[in-house]
């Protein structure tokens, strides 16, 4: 767990917990026992203190945090302050990164050294917690209160170098930092031999001018979503504390909301978030393999979705061939791009140097021959099964072997669409989200013939160009668009039933959707929707859906693109505005099914749309769409709106209680006729066995997780 030795009275304790040297019990109790013997060890006048492999520390370990563990002796508070205590000079050598509770480890050192490439952030505020282990009491006594604030509440992570002036680090270096380090404790420990005593960081002055208008200020300027998260508000506290108290008070400040936050549902549901993603890297039924080597790719496509994807690859150093229909086509994408690198390069996002790499990296064709040294084609064509074909009977010919064919197809068939060339195996379906460039979200779909390494080598793919990934089987819309569907057929047939477009949309907004369904229909665009909705009526005509989407349709309002959807989107104005024809559009559209209009509240709004996602999330575990439950809230808090901070469709359900949600979609099955409510809200027999057994998801994550 850690490693020590003594080398001409320094010692060199070594965090030693592969990959990230997480702070965990048994971590922390090898440093206090190696703290112990350098403070006993008469031939030891100073110790460092480093990590092995990847980094200093990349924190305290989160798994730990609901269970007895995480509080045992030494906890990390009492473990740091006995390391501030110590009597002989203790020194920081950071490399790597140093991370949460490892940036305050670093704290507690009496100095630190740091290579200028580590990475230093205090991330806690996006599992909605404050620091809980000094890093709100020192940090601002080292860089000053509004930095240590600023810092604190964007949770983000820095060079070393990039705080070369702030006063955090004694000495950043390119150097070997253990070495630099040595020096550094010996100089110290001679001061201490002559009488000096260590430099704490709890003993430095905090003060600030006017703290309390400062932490006013910051307060009444947080953007903090309704019913969002406490934690931001909740770090200013800790650091008003630290400016205006006694450390040891400060401290005790930030111990008790540390732990009040600890123990709150927001945290439980960030945490799961959190651990989600992780668990989401790993492949169920699967073997372990390499994975290919891809350095030059393909996107056949330069509309909005092709470009993207391209300058996703782009800004991860791959080089891309864009393949268009035509010169004029291709040069518009190539525009696009260009333009798009120009806006970050006046904004000061990238430097000339960097935006010139990138839109160097980007090269166009009007044909396929160039593709046939490409490790990786990604298809970004129409929806259109017949076009697909083309496509892969052609890159069929050209592809070298060995190379991986994707399709970014959002709901068509990957097997139809391997079985269009003679390598089904190099086949799989990569399916970004709009704008791909910036969201996070990439779904991989899994087909029946997809080799492992072509697995695997997406989901290297994906960590490589900052993506998460979370794996699916392949079904219409495959997770998040099959759920996504149920969601807006529940939001349409409130609007026969007595609700307007912005009722439902304030609803869920107000609940903590980044944005409600109606306004995610006018950005997506209305007429796109309805061609969805006549090829899944022809494939099932038993499905029920509003008629007042049609009726949008047909009035020629198409969404943001034309200004006119279910709002009116007026130039120059963010917010969209209510639309009169649409809501008498929609009161008409009752009045012709001979429906009585009736009040319905944000409660049951909120209801019907979480429980209609969260039935159809168990329809797509029972068949095994999805690998695990946990995988499913990844897919909607990384790419649908989901609040972080509720945890996820599935999340939300097991909060609530599966026996609760099977009563209340059994209120919902009794409806007007023509919705076939009855069969809509038919539970998956998943939820059912469940429910009765009184098993969890949760468990059910853990078994199906290797």
């Amino acid at each position: 767990m850690s490693l020590y030795q003594v080398t001409d009275g320094v010692a060199i304790v070594t965090l030693n917990r592969p990959p990230l040297n997480t702070l965990g019990l048994p971590l922390r109790r090898h440093l206090a026992d190696a703290l112990y013997a350098a403070m006993t060890d008469t031939t030891v006048l100073a110790v460092v203190v480093t990590g092995a492999g990847r980094g200093f520390s990349g924190g305290g370990d989160i798994t730990e945090f609901d269970l007895p563990c995480g509080n045992q002796e030494p906890a990390p508070r009492a473990l740091f302050d006995r390391l501030e205590a110590c009597t002989k000079p203790v020194v920081a050598a950071m490399h790597g990164m140093a991370l949460g509770g490892g940036l305050e480890l670093a704290l507690a050192c009496h100095a630190r050294v740091a290579h200028a490439a580590t990475q230093v952030g205090l991330p806690e505020v996006h599992l909605g917690l404050v620091p809980g282990a000094g890093g709100t009491q020192r940090l601002p006594r080292l860089v000053g209160v509004e930095k240590a604030l600023n810092m604190i509440l964007s949770g983000s992570s820095h060079s070393a170098a990039s705080l070369g002036d702030s006063g955090l680090f004694d000495l950043i270096t390119e150097g070997d930092v253990v070495n630099e380090a040595v020096a550094l404790a010996r100089k110290l420990g001679d001061e201490v031999a002559s009488g000096r005593s260590p430099r704490r960081t709890g003993t430095l002055p905090c003060h600030m001018d006017n703290a309390q208008a400062f932490t006013a200020f910051a307060r009444a300027t947080l953007k903090t979503p309704l019913g969002g998260s406490p934690a931001p508000k909740a770090c200013i506290d800790c650091v008003e504390a630290a400016a205006l108290q006694p450390f040891a008070q400060g401290m005790d400040r930030e111990t008790e909301i540390f732990r009040s936050l600890a123990g709150g549902e927001q945290f439980a549901a960030l945490r799961h978030v959190f651990l989600a993603e992780r668990t989401a890297t790993h492949i169920v039924d699967s073997p372990t393999v390499p994975a290919r080597t891809i350095k030059q790719a393909g996107v056949i496509g330069g509309g909005t979705m092709g470009s993207g994807i391209s300058m996703a690859l782009a800004n991860a150093g791959i080089s891309v061939l864009l393949v268009e229909r035509d010169s004029r086509a291709l040069e518009r994408a190539l525009k696009t791009i260009h333009e798009h690198y120009e806006g970050l390069k006046k904004r000061g996002k990238l430097t000339p140097e960097v935006a010139s790499a990138r839109v160097a990296l980007i090269t166009g064709a009007v044909d396929y021959d160039g593709l046939a040294d490409a490790d990786l084609v990604i298809e970004a064509v129409f929806e259109d099964l017949d076009i697909k074909r083309q496509v892969f009977e052609r890159l069929d010919a050209v592809a070298k072997p060995g190379a991986i064919l994707a399709s970014n197809t959002s709901m068509l068939d990957i097997d139809h669409i391997a079985a269009f060339t003679r390598r089904p195996a190099d086949v799989l379906g990569l399916h970004f989200f709009s704008p791909a460039h910036v969201m996070k979200l990439l779904e991989v779909v899994r087909g029946a013939h997809t080799a492992p390494d072509v697995l695997s080598s997406a989901m290297a793919l994906a960590r490589k160009i900052g993506k998460t990934a979370v794996v699916s089987g392949v079904c219409e819309g495959f997770i998040g668009n099959r759920m996504f569907e149920a969601y807006m057929m529940q939001a349409g047939l409130l609007l026969d039933e007595g609700a307007l477009p912005h009722q439902v949309d304030s609803a869920m907004e107000r609940w903590g959707m980044a944005m409600g369904p109606f306004r995610i229909n006018d950005m997506a665009g209305n007429d796109l929707a309805a061609k969805i909705r006549a090829a899944r009526i022809e494939r099932d005509p038993t499905r029920v859906y509003s008629g007042t989407f049609d009726a949008v349709v047909a009035m020629g309002r198409h969404g943001q693109k034309v200004g006119r959807g279910w709002y009116d989107h007026i130039p120059g104005q963010r917010a969209p505005a209510l639309s009169a024809e649409v809501q008498a559009a929609v009161v008409a559209h009752s009045q012709q099914l001979g429906l009585q209009r009736r009040t319905i509240g944000a409660e049951e709004i909120v209801d019907r749309l979480l429980l209609a996602l969260a039935n159809e999330g168990f329809k797509i575990l029972e068949e095994g769409i999805a690998q695990r439950a946990s995988d499913i809230d990844v897919v909607y808090t990384s790419g649908y709106g989901f609040p972080r901070w509720r945890g996820g469709p599935m999340f939300q359900a097991e909060q609530r209680g599966l026996a609760d949600v099977l009563a209340t979609m059994k209120r919902f099955s009794v409806g007007p006729a023509y919705q076939r409510a009855d069969h809509f809200w038919r539970p998956a027999s998943l939820l059912v066995r469940l429910a009765t057994s009184g098993d969890s998801l949760r468990h059910l994550n853990k078994t199906e997780t290797p």
